[in-house]
């Protein structure tokens, strides 16, 4: 599938997560539906939108009742909804369970509700209040981007955004878009000592769609769970570091055109792919 697509309207839900999985799930549709009726063809959700934020507490046994299979009960219902709204939906993270092995999964659905894939997070953070190496495997299919009627979309998960290298490896496989599905906030307690948290979160995927010549879109959720208030800000970023829209603290849905054209031209305008030195950057791959 080739895109001839220049514009595209991205959608982003913003939400706060309830204690139900099947509340957070139909609610998470509802606001799938109200970016769909805005005119989004590509609407993306937060990371582990079904369930609060359970890697704030070290008790691996007691998330196995969010964990589920793909194929599986969510993975099924965001397909119809992919079908249903003739979209293109990048189904945020699901906490994936694969045999014995555990997964923060994002599965990427068609206009037709076909899986168009999935990616698993590859880096894993695990610091107070986002012990997530107690509950996710590393990610282990490698960085996808995946082919759609409106371009190529990447998809990355929340801790995937500080390392440069994982942007660069979706542009190198031809992303026009790249997703950042997040669970992401102020940890009560915990002083910001080293400057604005939620500045750098934005500043890092700027600096990506600069250098790579790409959108990106980073989706948080927002409200207060136990410790950490997240603090919402999703936005869409254009492909030479212009931030289009940002939302505040509380559930929004941002529909927002992306100009795609433009993204070439830094790409064709700028040389920083053509131009790499892979010869100078073995430093790159020492453990």
């Amino acid at each position: 599938m080739t895109s001839n697509a220049t514009k595209v309207k991205i959608g982003l839900v913003q939400m706060r997560m309830r204690r139900s999985p099947e509340k957070n799930l139909a609610h998470a549709l509802a606001m799938v539906k109200e970016a769909a009726a805005q005119g989004a063809k590509i609407v993306c959700l937060p990371e582990l939108f079904n369930a609060t934020y359970f890697a704030q507490v070290r008790d691996r046994a007691a998330a196995q009742k969010f964990a589920e299979t793909v194929p599986g009960k969510t993975s099924e219902a965001l397909a119809a909804a992919a079908r249903e709204n003739k979209i293109v939906l990048v189904g945020g993270s699901i906490y994936e369970k694969d045999g014995e092995r555990l997964y923060n999964t994002s599965v990427v659905f068609g206009e037709d509700g076909a899986m168009l894939g999935k990616y698993r997070k590859v880096h894993i953070p695990h610091d107070e209040r986002y012990w997530e190496k107690d509950y996710f495997d590393p990610g282990d299919l490698g960085f996808k981007v995946f082919e759609t009627p409106y371009g190529k979309v990447g998809v990355l998960i929340c801790y995937d955004q500080w390392f440069p290298e994982a942007a660069r490896a979706e542009a190198l496989m031809g992303a026009d878009i790249i997703f950042y599905p997040t669970a992401i906030g102020n940890v009560e307690g915990i002083e910001q000592a080293e400057g604005n948290w939620q500045k750098a979160w934005e500043n890092a995927m700027r600096g990506h769609s600069i250098s790579n010549g790409v959108f990106t879109c980073g989706v948080n959720r927002s409200g207060k769970e136990d410790k950490i208030k997240f603090w919402g800000g999703s936005f869409v970023c254009d492909a030479f570091g212009t931030t289009l829209m940002r939302a505040g603290k509380a559930e929004a849905v941002l529909v927002v055109e992306a100009d795609l054209d433009l993204g070439r031209m830094v790409k064709e305008g700028w040389h920083f792919l053509e131009n790499r030195r892979p010869d100078a950057y073995s430093k790159l791959v020492e453990k």
